[in-house]
C-alpha cells in the first residue's frame, strides 16, 4: 500500500521546507510514504527547497497555471506512480501533517472514498472575520445546493483513495475543492470529514485576493458544475412548472367560455397558449437533454476505464 502526498506550491520557499519534514513516513497500513511537489511556475527557490527538504519528487509547470491545474496534474501524477491513497496539502504550513494517520485510517478501513480535513473554521481564531464567515457560508451554499454532508469544502487537507482519484475530472481553471466534492457526490463517492489542526498562515492568500471576486469566482465555479450535473432535472422542472401555470388562464377562459362570457377574456387564451407552449418545449428540450446526459456519463466511464488502465 503506497500512500503518494502531493503538495502544488507557488513560491512557497520560506514554508514549504516544514511542511516536507513534518509529513510521516511510516504509517500503519502503509508500506511507502512518498512526497510529490508540483511546483505552478514559482519564481523563487522552492524547487531547491523543496530537493534539499526530502522530497521525493519535484515536478515544474512552465508557468503558473493555477491551483486548479496544478491540483489535477498532481492527481495525475501520483495515479502515475502508482499511488493507492493519496493525500492533497497545502505549501503555506498551514495543515498539521502528523495528522496524517487520522485522515488516511477511515480510507484504509473501507469507510470512505474521500476525506476531509476539517479545520473547524469556527474555532479559528486567527482567521479575519470576513473569511471566517466567507468560508462557512461557502460550506452551507455548497453543501445545501449540491445535497453534500456538511464539510469543510474549502479545505486543502483531503485523502483520496485511487478509485475517488481515478473518478474525479477537474474542469475549473480556478480552484477544485468545491467542484471534485460535487462530482463525488454525482460518482456515488463516500465523502466524510476529521477535525485537523489548522494553523494561521502569515502571508496573505495566494488564492483569496479580495473576498468579492472570491466569492464571485466560486459561486460561478458551482453554478457551472451543479448546471452540468442536474441540466435535465432543472428544465424538466421548469418545464413542468410552466406548463401548469399556463393552464390557470387556459382554465379561466374556458370558464368564461362555459358560462357564455369569453368576450374580453381572450387574452387569458393568448397568455396561456403561449406558457403552455414553452412549458411543452422545455420538456421536449429535457428529453433531449437527457439522451446528451447519457453520453456524458458513458464519456465519463469510458474515460475512467482508460486512466485505470494507463495508470496500471
Amino acid at each position: 500500500m503506497k500512500l503518494i502526498v502531493t503538495i502544488p506550491a507557488y513560491n512557497e520557499e520560506k514554508t514549504i521546507a516544514a511542511v516536507i519534514k513534518e509529513i510521516p513516513r511510516q504509517l500503519t497500513g502503509i508500506d511507502a510514504v512518498q512526497v510529490l511537489v508540483i511546483d505552478d511556475g514559482s519564481r523563487d527557490q522552492t524547487v531547491a527547497v523543496a530537493k534539499g527538504a526530502g522530497a521525493d519528487f519535484v515536478i515544474s509547470n512552465n508557468e503558473n497555471k493555477g491551483l486548479a491545474y496544478t491540483f489535477r496534474r498532481a492527481l495525475e501524477e501520483a495515479l502515475a506512480r502508482e499511488a493507492d491513497v493519496i493525500v492533497n496539502t497545502d505549501a503555506d504550513n498551514h495543515y498539521d501533517q502528523s495528522r496524517l494517520a487520522e485522515l488516511i485510517k477511515p480510507i484504509l478501513d473501507k469507510q470512505a472514498d474521500i476525506v476531509i480535513g476539517s479545520r473547524e473554521v469556527k474555532k479559528l481564531a486567527a482567521m479575519p472575520a470576513s473569511n471566517k464567515y466567507g468560508n462557512l457560508f461557502g460550506s452551507w451554499l455548497v453543501c445545501k445546493l449540491a445535497n453534500l454532508p456538511r464539510v469543510d469544502v474549502s479545505s486543502g487537507f483531503r485523502a483520496y483513495s485511487r478509485e475517488a482519484a481515478l473518478k474525479l475530472n477537474v474542469f475549473s481553471l480556478y480552484t477544485y475543492t468545491h467542484e471534485t466534492l460535487i462530482q463525488a457526490r454525482e460518482r456515488q463517492l463516500k465523502i466524510i470529514e476529521v477535525p485537523i489542526k489548522a494553523r494561521p498562515v502569515r502571508r496573505p492568500s495566494r488564492l483569496i485576493r479580495n473576498i468579492p471576486f472570491h466569492v464571485t469566482r466560486s459561486v460561478s465555479v458551482i453554478l457551472r458544475v451543479l448546471t452540468l450535473y442536474n441540466f435535465l432535472r432543472m428544465l424538466l422542472v421548469s418545464g413542468l412548472v410552466l406548463f401548469v401555470v399556463g393552464l390557470i388562464p387556459l382554465i379561466r377562459f374556458f370558464y368564461f367560455f362555459v358560462v357564455g362570457q369569453s368576450e374580453g377574456h381572450i387574452q387569458s387564451l393568448v397568455v396561456g397558449t403561449m406558457i403552455v407552449l414553452i412549458g411543452f418545449i422545455t420538456v421536449v428540450m429535457a428529453l433531449l437533454v437527457s439522451a446528451i446526459d447519457w453520453n456524458r456519463k458513458l464519456i465519463e466511464d469510458t474515460l475512467y476505464r482508460l486512466k485505470k488502465i494507463e495508470k496500471q
